[in-house]
């Protein structure tokens, strides 16, 4: 899946978090989101990021990346302050869905080029074989040529997710990656994360549930109402009501990294 290539991040610096937070409070609008979240992140781990609708969870994503700035407290992306577009050869980002993202009419094949676009690689080939073995390991390599548009939910993720594993990154971050996804794709996409993992490759993900990566999760994050309340064993996690809710402002996309929420 991740043979060497000339362009293969430069690992993290040994004692160095790829994802750190101290004292992170963001507010979208008037509507204050995350308080005083301290995160931290090191390499080889996959951390789950768990918490009602509206806990904080997509903002606190999307911080780290660089594209909703802090109303105080910092936060750092391999060890540099986290800006927008940073570290595009090193990271991979799958945003959280929308009904939208299906509405642009690209093929699989070039949705998942387009992860190739601003990288160091030049202009992406359009037979570059990193983009068949993307989808081939998210089980979509017999339609690559099959327009976005014509999928389903569940296979629209699965380009999102061969989007971001076609520079293969160094840190995956990744915003519900099993939603709308049937109970056995999931299984198969689990079983692709657990080979990165066991490759090196750190993650961060939004789940609902832990399910299938329970038993390789480093840890589990539960944020409630924009505060952590529970950093440690997925298994000590906090029962937490699931129904509360904020809405983003307007224009507030999850975008970054040339790693748009559509699919092309």
């Amino acid at each position: 899946m991740r043979p060497d290539t000339p362009h293969s991040p430069a690992p993290a610096q040994p004692g160095e978090p790829l994802i750190e937070t101290r004292d992170l409070s963001v507010t979208l609008g008037a509507t204050p989101v995350l308080h005083g979240v301290d995160l931290r992140i090191e390499a080889g781990e996959m951390v789950a990021l768990l918490g009602a609708n509206g806990s904080g969870k997509s903002t606190l994503l999307r911080a780290v990346l660089g594209v909703e700035p802090p109303t105080a407290g910092s936060a750092r992306l391999f060890g540099e302050p986290a800006r927008r577009g940073s570290a595009h050869d090193r990271l991979g980002y799958v945003p959280q869905d929308t009904p939208g993202a299906g509405s642009i009419p690209a093929t699989a094949r070039e949705t998942v080029t387009s992860g190739l676009l601003c990288s160091h690689s030049w202009f992406p080939r359009r037979r570059d074989p990193r983009v068949m073995e993307a989808l081939e390991a998210v089980g979509l390599a017999d339609l690559a040529d099959r327009p976005v548009p014509r999928m389903s939910g569940g296979q629209r993720r699965r380009v999102m997710i061969a989007r971001a594993l076609v520079r293969r990154p160094e840190l995956l971050v990744l915003d519900e990656p099993f939603a709308g996804i049937d109970l056995a794709t999931q299984d198969q996409v689990a079983a692709l994360f657990r080979e990165l993992a066991a490759e090196g490759t750190t993650m961060l993900v939004v789940l609902h549930e832990t399910g299938a990566l329970a038993g390789n999760l480093t840890r589990a994050v539960v944020l409630d109402h924009g505060r952590v309340v529970h950093d440690g064993p997925p298994e000590l996690r906090p029962a937490l009501d699931p129904g509360h809710d904020h809405a983003l402002p307007a224009g507030h996309l999850d975008e970054c990294l040339g790693q748009e929420i559509h699919p092309a």
